[in-house]
């Protein structure tokens, strides 16, 4: 059973170490700001559109 454990763990360390490709500092850069500026954008849709759920719901149901 514990060796089984310690093969699993060799095989785990070996593919991360030896078969996985790491993306470059400037890829990791460029798809950071990508999801940032994605999520900003996201963000800003979201806002208008309570915005506007809001003009339009206090317009119907005014206060």
């Amino acid at each position: 059973m514990f060796k089984k454990i310690v093969n699993y763990c060799k095989a785990c360390y070996d593919e991360l170490a030896h078969k996985t490709t790491w993306p470059s500092r400037s890829e990791l850069t460029h798809s950071a700001v990508v999801v940032l500026s994605a999520s900003l954008v996201i963000a800003v849709v979201v806002f208008v559109m309570d915005t506007v759920f809001k003009f339009i719901m206090n317009n119907v149901y005014p206060s």
